[in-house]
């Protein structure tokens, strides 16, 4: 579950990400299933999003997608509203990216 202040725009997003439908939907939850995946998206009107990687705002969870693809990927999620964070040291496989809450997110090599 992720929370959000603009709960429709996350939901959106990950629908399109993971390519799930939204199945439930109301003033302060939605959910989405498909492919053996459930994520669920809660209102969260003060949500201050975390400062990945500085520990005193964690990121609390962050979600690895694994792709064959990562370029093709990456433009996929760009242009869904994602924003890419700089390489850290170990990035050898994966790539670092927020979501439109600011929920940090892995694109990862699928090897």
């Amino acid at each position: 579950m992720l929370d959000a202040a603009d709960m429709d725009a996350e939901a959106q997003f990950w629908s399109a990400v993971l390519g799930i439908p939204v199945v439930h939907s109301s003033a302060d939850w939605t959910t989405l299933q498909g492919r053996d995946v459930r994520l669920a998206v809660q209102l969260a009107p003060d949500h201050i999003p975390p400062q990945w990687p500085d520990p005193s705002r964690p990121q609390q969870l962050h979600l690895d997608i694994e792709v064959d693809d990562i370029d093709h990927a990456e433009q996929q999620v760009l242009a869904l509203g994602a924003r890419r964070l700089p390489d850290p040291p170990d990035a050898d496989d994966f790539r670092v990216y927020l979501d439109p809450a600011g929920h940090p997110f892995c694109l990862v090599f699928n090897v």
